[in-house]
């Protein structure tokens, strides 16, 4: 995610720097996200650190069930 898309998603710059301590013009200048904001940001909006910075975190997938299927089910 791009920090404008970020931006846009939370309401706009003041909106993302209030909720990070930071001078509202501040996100606007990012050239990509922080990786030190990126969990405040996830606690703040809901918005996985995994989509903020896929370079850096990769998602993560559910588990899978090692209870192996009848083939006639």
């Amino acid at each position: 995610m791009t920090p404008r898309e970020l931006i846009s998603r939370v309401g706009g710059p003041t909106v993302l720097a209030r909720a990070l301590r930071l001078r509202h013009s501040t996100p606007i200048l990012w050239k990509e996200i922080p990786p030190k904001h990126c969990p405040t940001i996830e606690a703040a909006f809901g918005i996985p650190r995994e989509q903020l910075r896929p370079d850096l975190y990769r998602q993560t997938l559910p588990a899978r069930s090692k209870r192996k299927e009848p083939a006639n089910a």
